[in-house]
């Protein structure tokens, strides 16, 4: 429980598949929460559980103590601090009227894009939290969720009730914001290639006459088990593709973990081969499936 009396208000920009269940954890532990998404529906359903709606950023940092980010990707973040409406648009007057102290960046972007967020923001006299999420909409809703933490330590601490119920495993990765966009670039690259590997091997069993779901729990029990073909392959055999991560934000997600990794002249070969699997999965017109879907790719569907 958060040890901040009372509980900090929070302010969450985009509530989709990670932010919405993020944003009724707080909700029901008992934090104020205000929320902004660029689609009314999403905002209609956070209205209809009991949260305020905000009209934009620049007014939901006027009335919160944090504003907690959870969009896409990096241009959405700029639009969100620097657009029309943003977080620290306006005068420096608007600025002096200013609530909120803290960002908390939850969304994976170019480890060079956070930092750059976080020179902005202190700049603008606002602490910065590098936090990448990981574990899906279930533990975001739980708090069993995994939190890559990069900041100053002093605003770690500050911070820490609030991480502490979003997130049941948080890794201080260091004080350097754009460390934790590394750290979850790796793991979302790993995550990548090894759903592409499992889908891969579930598709040759299926072609080769072997019944799926006997083959799932063969592998679950033996050492081809990974906690992404547990999770996805599930999905795949029932030929549910509702989107929880959209095929799009891993074919995103593992694009920027192998730029990062050609910055320092690091080969990838699997996770070369994943990203071209998963383009193709985007160029089939399935990249708002869930990306279990990468296996339709075999499957010729």
């Amino acid at each position: 429980m958060s040890q901040m009396n009372p509980r900090p208000s929070v302010g969450m920009v985009g509530i989709g598949a990670m932010g919405m269940p993020m944003a009724r954890r707080l909700h029901q532990l008992g934090y104020p929460v205000l929320v902004r998404d660029i689609r009314a529906a999403a905002e209609d359903e956070a209205g209809a559980a009991g949260m305020a709606v905000c009209t934009s950023p620049a007014a939901m940092s006027r009335c919160v103590d944090i504003v907690v980010l959870v969009v896409v990707n990096a241009a959405q973040i700029r639009d969100v601090l620097s657009g029309v409406d943003g977080l620290l648009s306006g005068t420096d007057g608007d600025a002096a009227q200013r609530r909120a102290r803290a960002v908390m960046l939850c969304s994976t972007i170019a480890p060079q894009d956070a930092a750059d967020f976080s020179s902005q923001l202190v700049m603008r006299g606002m602490a910065c939290i590098d936090a990448p999420v990981s574990g899906g909409p279930a533990r975001a809703r739980d708090g069993s969720m995994s939190m890559m933490l990069a900041a100053p330590h002093a605003t770690l601490d500050e911070w820490s009730g609030l991480m502490t119920d979003m997130a049941g495993k948080r890794f201080v990765i260091s004080q350097a914001p754009g460390d934790g966009a590394k750290a979850k670039l790796i793991n979302n690259m790993l995550a990548g290639t090894n759903l592409v590997a499992g889908a891969e091997a579930l598709a040759l069993a299926q072609k080769l006459g072997l019944d799926g779901h006997l083959m799932f729990d063969v592998i679950n029990a033996s050492s081809g088990a990974s906690w992404v073909f547990a999770d996805r392959m599930k999905r795949a055999l029932e030929a549910d593709y509702e989107p929880r991560a959209a095929a799009s934000i891993l074919t995103k997600d593992v694009g920027l973990a192998t730029a990062m990794a050609r910055s320092v002249d690091h080969a990838t070969p699997l996770a070369d081969a994943a990203l071209v699997r998963f383009k193709a999965t985007l160029a089939q017109g399935w990249a708002d499936l869930d990306d279990a879907a990468v296996i339709k790719t075999w499957q010729g569907q």
